[in-house]
């Protein structure tokens, strides 16, 4: 099978964040970067299945030149070969303009699979992968937690997350994109013989119009939603410590739910 997996390289998690200056997003100086949890996980689906059906996965990622460091982390860790979106006209779309630079490029070749995390773990849309579906016109399963192919290849069975603790099993038929949950296995870790071989795997830097598309249908041009602002959430007053018997400080809880903060 011929895999793409679709990765994105946000801020760590255990990093200090600070506003930028203009206030519309993080300010990036200095900050560690990493492969989007869920996507790692995606990664990890799409080289397993690549090597049980002798096929290849070919990574795809958007943004700028710090990204190939994500790139070449998927290089080692087995992708075939790596595709950068890293033209300036690419940067700060939305869902909508990322999914059509994505499934332009991913449209260039034959493919039997897209993996993709269900979210990112900064801007959190959820989204992204959805769309490169419907602009492929492939059917496409969110928050995946199962994922098996079937005999043949031209089908896979797929056990969704559903509200409620309920999970949804059905069969998709192939091509189709795939957004993956975190924990639906367990991502290897890269050998010293593929950090040397990625090294030597290609990356490609297509621009809009090796795909198709001009500056005006992707990045800032092609959104149809503007960051307007970010901001820190407004601390609250602080806890309250109800001290004394059970029974009393129970009753003096639920008169400050019913006439302080109102939710009963």
């Amino acid at each position: 099978m011929r895999i793409a997996v679709c990765i994105k390289q946000v801020p760590d998690v255990e990093e200090r964040l600070e506003i930028a200056d203009d206030g519309k997003w993080l300010d990036e100086n200095e900050m560690k970067f990493v492969i989007n949890e869920s996507d790692q996980y995606a990664l990890e689906e799409g080289l397993a299945l690549a090597e049980k059906t002798g096929g290849e996965v070919v990574v795809l990622s958007l943004g700028p030149d710090r990204v190939q460091d994500a790139l070449r982390k998927a290089l080692a860790l087995g992708a075939s070969r790596a595709v950068h979106l890293a033209d300036d006209a690419f940067d700060g779309g939305d869902a909508h303009a990322t999914a059509r630079a994505l499934a332009a490029a991913i449209g260039r070749e034959e493919f039997d699979l897209v993996l993709t995390g269900a979210q990112s773990d900064d801007a959190g849309y959820g989204s992204t992968g959805s769309m490169v579906a419907g602009m492929l016109g492939w059917p496409h399963a969110w928050l995946v937690m199962g994922f098996e192919v079937e005999d043949g290849g031209g089908s896979a069975k797929v056990t969704r997350e559903m509200e409620s603790g309920m999970n949804e099993l059905f069969r998709v038929a192939l091509p189709a994109v795939i957004e993956v949950q975190a924990g639906l296995n367990h991502p290897r870790y890269a050998s010293l013989k593929g950090i040397m071989q990625a090294k030597r795997k290609p990356i490609d830097r297509p621009a809009p119009a090796d795909l198709g598309l001009t500056g005006e249908d992707v990045g800032a041009a092609g959104s149809r939603l503007e960051i307007l602002d970010v901001a820190f959430p407004e601390s609250g007053a602080g806890a309250q410590l109800i001290e004394g018997d059970p029974a009393v400080a129970a009753r003096t809880l639920i008169e400050k739910l019913r006439t302080e903060a109102r939710v009963l």
